[in-house]
C-alpha cells in the first residue's frame, strides 16, 4: 500500500509547487502628507531618492539639497542656508533635471546655455555647455555608472539627445542621422523630470508630439512609435512615462491649461511600448506632470500627480481613485508605501495606506 501512496504524494506536492501565487493589489484609500520643506520660493521640479533616506532636489533657482530620514524622523530637513548655490559665471541656472551615479551627481538647467553640473569633486564642474539659442533640456537619467542620457527639444529638426559613456566627464549630442527624423517644434515638458524611462538597457523617451523614442541599446539605434494621446496643441501631450519592466509602461499628460480634461490623456503598453492603448477615458484624472509605479507592486499600482491633486491604481491604470487635492509636481517612491514629493513651495512625505 505504501508504494501505491508514494507516487500520489510526489504527485500532489507538484501540482502544488507548480500553482503560481495570484498577485493581489492592495486597495489604497488614504494618504498622509507630511511637508518637510516649505518656503514661497521653492520650486522643484527635480527630485531622486538614490540612499536608503536620502532625498536630492535640484531648484529653478540653482540650488541643490537634501532631505535626510532617520530613526527618529525628518530631523535634519535642510534649510536654504544649507544648501549649494551652483552658478556659471553670473548666470544662475533652471535645474528641471537631476541624476546621479554611484560616483557622481548631476544637475541640467533648461534653457541656453544649457548646463550640465557634476557634483562630488571638490569643485562642482560643468561638463557640458550648449549655447544653441533653442536650446531646452528637459530629463536626465543614467543606465549604469559610466552611461547616461539627457533629452531636450528639438533644435535642427530631430530631438536633442546627449549621451555620456565615461561617467559623465563628457558628452556628446548624437547626429540627426543616427534618431528618427522629429516633427515640427518636438520637444519634451520640462515638468517633473520623466521624460525618460529606463529597464536594464531599454530607454524609452516621452515627447510633445505624443511619439515615443526607444532605444533597445543605451542610446545607439533608435525607433519612434505614435501614442493616441492628445497632442495637437503645443500645451498637450506626453508629460511623464514610466515602465514597470520591459514590456509593461505608463504614460500620461494631457493639457495643463486645462487640467480636468480627461479624454484621451493617459495610455499604457504592454509590448514594450510599440503599440499604446488609451485608458480610462472621460474618466478622471485629468492632467498630471508625473506618473510612477508603486515599486514592488507586479506593475499594478501607479500614483499621478499634479497641481490638481494626487491619484492612485490597482488594476495597471484602467480605473483611478482620487486621494488628495494637494498639489504636486514631481513624485520619486522610496518603496512600496513611502514617497517623497515637491510641489510648488513645498517638498513633502507622502505615505499610501490601505
Amino acid at each position: 500500500m505504501k508504494y501505491v501512496l508514494l507516487p500520489l504524494v510526489f504527485i500532489v506536492f507538484f501540482i502544488s509547487c507548480g500553482k503560481k501565487k495570484t498577485f493581489k493589489p492592495r486597495d489604497v484609500n488614504t494618504i498622509e502628507i507630511e511637508h518637510l520643506m516649505q518656503d514661497s520660493l521653492l520650486d522643484v521640479r527635480a527630485l531622486e531618492v538614490y540612499d536608503e533616506n536620502v532625498a536630492y532636489f535640484a531648484t529653478s533657482t540653482g540650488k541643490i539639497g537634501a532631505i535626510s530620514d532617520n530613526e527618529e524622523g525628518f530631523t535634519e530637513v535642510l534649510d536654504y542656508k544649507f544648501l549649494v548655490q551652483l552658478k556659471q559665471d553670473s548666470i544662475i541656472p533652471n535645474f528641471r533635471s537631476l541624476a546621479a551615479t554611484n560616483n557622481y551627481g548631476f544637475a541640467m538647467s533648461i534653457a541656453s546655455p544649457a548646463l550640465i553640473f557634476r557634483m562630488g569633486d571638490d569643485e562642482d564642474n560643468v561638463v557640458y555647455q550648449e549655447n544653441h539659442p533653442k536650446a531646452f533640456y528637459d530629463s536626465m537619467d543614467f543606465w549604469n555608472d559610466e552611461e547616461g542620457i539627457a533629452i531636450g527639444d528639438s533644435t535642427v529638426g530631430c530631438l536633442s539627445i546627449i549621451i555620456t559613456r565615461d561617467g559623465g566627464n563628457t558628452w556628446t549630442k548624437l547626429s540627426c542621422n543616427d534618431l528618427p527624423k522629429g516633427t515640427e517644434n518636438e520637444g519634451a515638458f520640462a515638468a517633473s523630470d520623466t521624460n525618460i524611462a529606463i529597464v536594464g538597457d531599454n530607454t524609452w523617451v516621452a515627447t510633445t508630439a505624443g511619439r515615443i523614442y526607444y532605444s533597445p541599446d543605451k542610446g545607439k539605434t533608435w525607433d519612434v512609435y505614435n501614442t493616441p494621446i492628445v497632442k495637437d496643441k503645443e500645451t498637450e501631450g506626453i508629460y511623464s512615462i514610466d515602465f514597470y519592466d520591459a514590456l509593461n509602461g505608463f504614460a500620461i499628460g494631457g493639457d495643463y491649461t486645462k487640467p480636468d480634461a480627461n479624454t484621451a490623456n493617459k495610455m499604457k503598453t504592454s509590448d514594450g511600448g510599440k503599440t499604446w492603448a488609451l485608458v480610462a477615458k472621460n474618466q478622471n484624472p485629468g492632467y498630471r506632470s508625473c506618473v510612477q509605479y508603486m515599486p514592488n507592486r507586479n506593475g499594478k499600482e501607479l500614483v499621478a500627480i499634479g497641481f490638481k491633486g494626487i491619484d492612485y491604481s490597482n488594476d495597471s491604470g484602467n480605473t483611478w481613485k482620487h486621494l488628495s487635492d494637494e498639489g504636486f509636481y514631481t513624485i520619486r517612491f522610496l518603496n512600496d508605501s513611502i514617497a517623497y514629493a515637491a510641489g510648488a513651495g513645498r517638498i513633502s512625505k507622502l505615505t499610501f495606506r490601505e
